[in-house]
């Protein structure tokens, strides 16, 4: 009977991976099968938002939208 442990890795220095897990006794026999996952687009609004401060001002321009507290310029 087949069975599995799932694991996400990162590929380290020189391609290497590493992996750890207690579920297996020394000298098992296993077969290991990489699967890559594709690339993920950066939101940029999401990455805005780790940083408190960038959230902080991100929420207060949404508000000054809303309330339509907007300053225009002409930049001709």
């Amino acid at each position: 009977m087949l069975s599995g442990i799932k694991q996400k890795a990162i590929v380290g220095k020189d391609g290497k991976i590493e992996l750890s897990t207690t579920e297996l006794p020394e000298e098992t026999v296993v077969e290991v099968i990489i699967l890559i996952e594709p690339p993920t687009e950066k939101d940029e609004t999401t990455y805005l938002l780790k940083s408190e401060c960038n959230k902080k001002y991100l929420l207060k321009a949404l508000d000054n939208v809303q309330e339509e507290n907007l300053i225009y310029l002409d930049l001709d």
